[in-house]
């Protein structure tokens, strides 16, 4: 049987915190379909999810323990959590994916909180949302984004402790880039290393891997990999959301292959300084749009094609708030965000670095070593 990711008192408490802000918005219950609500308010982690073709569900009262109804395969993995109120279905199932157990366990809520905003999906078919909707007549739905960003947004120490700890792991295979890559070697052999060396050092998956390697940067920072040979004077970066028991880190490095050019050499210190300029005012009762604008002020050009220069990082690769000129979400402490600017260069191509950081009462904490300004050359 799995071991749970965390002591029973850490989903006690994520419990208790959400029944108070539901008290607060007169929600009798909330209602999820997506992989990181489940798992923050029950701690089933699956890869499993990579299925579409089942649903789950949960129910969080604003009394007692949450629901799990789910597929009748889940019922084991859940039985190993804390949870003790399970109720199962069939499926696949050609008429009722659940959808009676659903209506049957909501019917005595009169208004449920749904994620509907930004950021949010609804993981069931529409048409068995629709007849939910009608099954429930006498029962309203109503956007529970606002208070999920906000239990979500600041974490735990022990989801601290987490997120330390793949960064480590990051910081620990990017040091060894020098053994890793090498000019004439394939980019797609390139990115294959990496993925190797992360699992080496303990990450338990790399799900994302992303980067760009050319002369004088790159075009995009979201390509999957070519056969293309790395060479004199090429610029690559990788990009790893890499994970431990469920939690991501999320940065990147850029290396100058053979030289680099005193333009490449010159937009990388500039990155280097964006993120120093961002951390130095990172403190509580700062805003997003606050680090955004110390970030533009040191690039001293627009933003680009990305829209953003960060978010938040935990459970998913990204998550709210982003940062961005328009979001005026207050800093906390023990929020955990990435700082990713980039910077546009000649012939249209760009660069961009990124660090993960834990906002503290003080100075953040820098849970990826940071960069040197200076960009690394391979071989050094």
């Amino acid at each position: 049987m799995a071991e749970p990711d965390f002591p029973e008192s850490e989903y006690e408490g994520r419990l208790e915190r959400a029944q108070h802000a539901m008290r607060k918005e007169g929600f009798d219950a909330l209602f999820f379909t997506t992989e990181p609500e489940m798992r923050y308010f029950t701690g089933f982690r699956t890869l499993f999810w990579q299925s579409p073709t089942r649903p789950w569900f949960l129910i969080v009262p604003q009394d007692g323990k949450p629901i799990a109804i789910i597929p009748e395969i889940g019922a084991p993995l859940m039985a190993s959590t804390w949870i003790d109120d399970i109720r199962t279905f069939s499926a696949p199932h050609p008429v009722d994916e659940g959808i009676s157990v659903l209506a049957s366990s909501l019917k005595t809520y009169r208004r449920i909180g749904l994620p509907m905003g930004r950021e949010s999906s609804l993981r069931m078919p529409m048409q068995d949302f629709e007849e939910l909707q009608s099954e429930l007549a006498e029962t309203s739905f109503a956007d529970a984004s606002p208070l999920m960003m906000q239990l979500r947004m600041v974490k735990s120490d022990k989801e601290i402790d987490l997120l330390r700890r793949i960064c480590r792991i990051g910081s620990a295979a990017f040091a060894n880039a020098g053994s890793l890559f090498h000019e004439g070697q394939p980019l797609r052999e390139a990115f294959r290393k990496f993925k190797i060396e992360l699992l080496q050092q303990g990450a338990d998956d790399v799900p994302y891997l992303v980067g760009g390697a050319g002369p004088g940067g790159y075009y995009d920072v979201i390509s999957p990999p070519t056969d293309r040979p790395l060479a004199e004077g090429n610029v690559l970066m990788l990009d790893t959301g890499a994970t431990r028991n469920g939690y991501f880190c999320d940065f990147d490095r850029n290396f100058a292959i053979g030289h680099a050019t005193d333009d490449v050499r010159a937009a990388h210190e500039k990155l280097v300084q964006a993120v120093a300029a961002a951390a130095a005012i990172a403190r509580p009762g700062k805003t997003c749009a606050d680090l955004f604008k110390a970030m533009t002020d040191v690039l001293a050009q627009d933003p680009g094609n990305v829209g953003r220069l960060g978010h938040g990082l935990g459970m998913q690769l990204t998550e709210t708030p982003s940062i961005t000129a328009f979001d005026s979400t207050e800093l906390r402490e023990n929020m955990v965000l990435t700082l990713e600017p980039g910077i546009g260069l000649r012939d249209d191509k760009m660069m961009v670095h990124e660090e993960n950081i834990v906002i503290r009462a003080g100075a953040p904490e820098f849970l990826s070593t940071p960069a040197s300004a200076e960009i690394p050359v391979i071989p050094d």
